[in-house]
C-alpha cells in the first residue's frame, strides 16, 4: 500500500508544479506583451481605460482611449527652452495636478507624447 500513497503524492505535487509554472507563463507572456507596447508605443501606458466621465461626450467610461487633455497653463523658462505645462480634461472641474505625480506640479515637454488639433 505504500507505494500507492507515494504514487499519489507524486502525481499531486507534479499537477501542482503544472498548474504554477503554467502560470508563471501566462503571467510572463502578459509581462512580454505589456514590456512591447511600451516599447511600440513610447509610452510607459500604452493602454488606458476611461474610468470617469471626464472625457465625455467624446469617449465613454470602459474604452480603451490614448490621454487627451487640454493644455489650459504654460510656463516659458526664458533661460531655456524647457516649460512647465499645466492640464485639464474638458469635464473636469479642476486641473490634472491630482494625477501628476506626488512631486511634479506641472509636466514637462518630455511627458507630452503629441498634440490633438481640432
Amino acid at each position: 500500500m505504500g507505494w500507492i500513497e507515494e504514487n499519489m503524492k507524486s502525481t499531486h505535487f507534479r499537477q501542482i508544479l503544472s498548474q504554477a509554472i503554467s502560470l508563471g507563463m501566462v503571467i510572463s507572456s502578459a509581462l512580454i506583451i505589456w514590456k512591447g507596447l511600451i516599447y511600440i508605443t513610447g509610452s510607459e501606458s500604452p493602454v488606458v481605460v476611461v474610468l470617469s466621465g471626464s472625457m465625455e461626450p467624446g469617449f465613454k467610461r470602459g474604452r480603451d482611449v490614448p490621454i487627451v487633455h487640454r493644455v489650459i497653463e504654460v510656463h516659458e523658462q526664458r533661460d531655456s527652452k524647457e516649460a512647465d505645462i499645466l492640464t485639464k480634461g474638458d469635464a473636469n472641474p479642476h486641473d490634472d495636478r491630482m494625477l501628476y505625480t506626488s512631486s511634479n506640479r506641472w509636466l514637462q515637454r518630455k511627458y507630452i507624447m503629441g498634440r490633438a488639433v481640432g
